[in-house]
C-alpha cells in the first residue's frame, strides 16, 4: 500500500499543471487599442494590466495604418504576464481592399458587390500564410480558401479586369448601396413605429 501512494505522489511532481486559463481571442483596431468597451473589460476580467497592454500593443503595431482590424490572440499566465500574438488582417478585410468596396453584398450569391483578380487572390495567399494557423498550409489550399472568402462576401473571381468596365461597374453598385441602405432605413423606421 505504501508503494503505491508513495509512486502517486512522485507522479503528482512529474505531472504538469493543467492549464485551465481560455485565450482572449479578439480583432483590434492597429494603434487604437484603448481602455475603454469592449477591450477593457475583457482584459479586466482575466486580470491584466490594462494600461501596460494597450501600450504594448499600440508599440507593436506602430507601423502599421491606423485602424486596420487585427486579429489578436492573448493567453495569460499565472502570474498576470500574459503573451500576445497578432495576426495578419482577415481575409475579407483583404479582399474588401482589392475589390475597393467598404462593404460586402447583403446576397452574397445573388448579387455581386465586387471583383478581383487571381493575382490578387494569390497576393493575398502570399501576405495569409505568414499566419500562424495558415503557416502549414500550402498556398494552393490558402487560395481555396480565399475564393470560399470572396464568395461569402459577395466578391466575383475573375481572370482579368478591365479598369474602365470594372469603374462602371462599381458607379452602378454605388447607387443599388444607396437604395439598400434606403430599405434598411425604412423597416429600422417600421420596427421603432410598431414597438413604440
Amino acid at each position: 500500500m505504501s508503494k503505491s501512494v508513495s509512486r502517486l505522489k512522485s507522479m503528482k511532481k512529474v505531472a504538469d499543471k493543467i492549464d485551465h486559463s481560455s485565450k482572449l481571442r479578439t480583432d483590434i483596431p492597429a494603434g487604437m487599442a484603448a481602455a475603454g468597451p469592449p477591450l477593457g473589460p475583457m482584459l479586466g476580467q482575466r486580470n491584466i494590466n490594462i494600461a501596460a497592454f494597450c501600450k504594448d500593443f499600440n508599440e507593436r503595431t506602430a507601423n502599421i495604418k491606423p485602424g486596420i482590424p487585427l486579429p489578436t490572440r492573448v493567453k495569460v499566465n499565472p502570474d498576470r504576464s500574459y503573451q500576445l500574438v497578432i495576426h495578419q488582417p482577415p481575409s475579407s478585410f483583404f479582399l474588401k481592399q482589392a475589390a475597393g468596396v467598404t462593404r460586402g453584398a447583403m446576397e452574397p450569391i445573388r448579387e455581386i458587390c465586387g471583383k478581383v483578380t487571381l493575382k490578387h487572390i494569390y497576393e493575398i495567399a502570399k501576405i495569409k500564410s505568414q499566419d500562424p494557423p495558415l503557416e502549414w498550409k500550402s498556398l494552393k489550399e490558402i487560395c481555396t480558401m480565399l475564393i470560399a472568402t470572396a464568395r461569402t462576401c459577395g466578391i466575383e473571381v475573375v481572370k482579368e479586369l478591365n479598369a474602365k468596365d470594372y469603374e462602371e461597374f462599381l458607379q452602378h453598385r454605388k447607387t443599388v448601396v444607396e437604395e439598400q441602405k434606403k430599405l434598411l432605413q425604412e423597416k429600422r423606421e417600421a420596427k421603432m413605429l410598431r414597438t413604440a
